[in-house]
C-alpha cells in the first residue's frame, strides 16, 4: 500500500510551482483527493487539466481573508468528508528594497499572506482535524532562519511562521495533529525570478549565478525537491515528527 493511500489534502498556493509538484507527488504516492487553492481561476484550471485526475478539485480564495479560508476549508470537508493533510504553501515575496524605503502597503500585504494566511489556515483546519489527527505543513524559507538584506517583509514573515508553527504543534499534539515547517533555499521557479530581478534589474541571470555559487550542492532546488520533503512530512513515515524546521537548501544555510 502506498504511503498516502486514501488520504486527502488541501494545498494553498496550489497553482504555483511547489504546489503543483506536491499535488503530483501526492497522487503518485496514493493520495485520493486534492483541493488546490489559489487566487487565479485560470491558473487553477490549467493545473487541473495538467494533473488529469478526478480527485483534483480547485477553489479560488484569498488566504488573507477569514471568510475565504473558512470557505475553502469547509469545501474540502464537504468534498472529502475529512481533513488528513493541509499544506499551507501560499506566499508572497514582496519587493527588494532597503528597510527605510520599504513600502508600507507591500509590507502589510506580505505579512497578511505569509503570516495571517497561515494562522487562518490553522484556525479553520484545527476543529476538523482534532477528530482524527493529521499533518499540517507550512512553507517558510531559509530567510526565516537568517536575515536577508533588503527583504525586510519577507524575512520577517518567514521568521514569524516558525513561531506560529511551534504554537500550533503544541496545541495540536493532544489531538495527534502534527505541524512542521519546510524551509527552502533558492528554488528554480517564478518567485526566484522575481527576487533575482529585484536584486539586480536587468541582470537577474548574474544574481542566479551568484546564489548558485553559495550553494554547496551547486544548483537551485527544483519544485520536486521541496515537494519530496512535504510528502514525507504528510505521511506516517514522519509520524513522530512535529514542531520541527526542515531545511531543504542544498547546504545554502550551513
Amino acid at each position: 500500500m502506498k504511503p498516502l493511500h486514501n488520504k486527502s489534502i488541501i494545498i494553498t498556493g496550489g497553482a504555483g510551482g511547489i504546489g503543483v509538484a506536491t499535488a503530483q507527488m501526492f497522487l503518485v504516492e496514493g493520495g485520493k483527493d486534492v483541493l488546490l487553492v489559489d487566487l487565479n481561476q485560470k491558473a487553477l484550471d490549467e493545473v487541473k487539466k495538467k494533473l488529469d485526475n478526478p480527485g483534483v478539485h480547485t477553489f479560488v480564495a484569498d488566504v488573507s481573508k477569514a471568510n475565504d479560508v473558512k470557505a475553502y476549508t469547509d469545501k474540502a470537508v464537504e468534498l472529502f468528508g475529512k481533513l488528513d493533510i493541509v499544506f499551507l504553501n501560499a506566499g508572497y515575496e514582496g519587493v527588494v528594497k532597503p528597510l527605510a524605503d520599504y513600502p508600507e502597503d507591500i509590507f502589510d500585504k506580505v505579512l497578511d499572506i505569509n503570516v495571517k494566511g497561515v494562522w487562518l489556515g490553522l484556525k479553520y483546519a484545527f476543529p476538523h482535524m482534532q477528530k482524527s489527527g493529521g499533518s499540517i505543513i507550512i512553507t517558510s524559507s531559509v530567510a526565516g532562519l537568517t536575515g536577508t538584506a533588503q527583504m525586510m517583509a519577507y524575512s520577517t514573515s518567514k521568521h514569524a511562521v516558525i513561531g506560529t508553527m511551534r504554537v500550533a504543534a503544541l496545541e495540536g499534539a493532544p489531538y495527534q495533529i502534527r505541524v512542521n515547517s519546510v524551509h527552502p533555499g533558492p528554488v528554480d521557479n517564478r518567485m526566484m525570478r522575481s527576487l533575482e530581478e529585484g536584486f539586480a534589474p536587468g541582470a537577474g541571470g548574474e544574481v542566479k549565478k551568484g546564489f548558485e555559487g553559495q550553494i554547496p550542492l551547486g544548483r537551485y532546488a527544483t519544485n520536486e525537491d521541496i515537494a519530496s520533503t512535504v510528502i514525507f512530512l504528510a505521511s506516517d513515515k514522519s509520524k513522530y515528527i512535529t514542531g520541527a524546521t526542515h531545511v531543504v537548501d542544498g547546504g545554502f544555510n550551513i
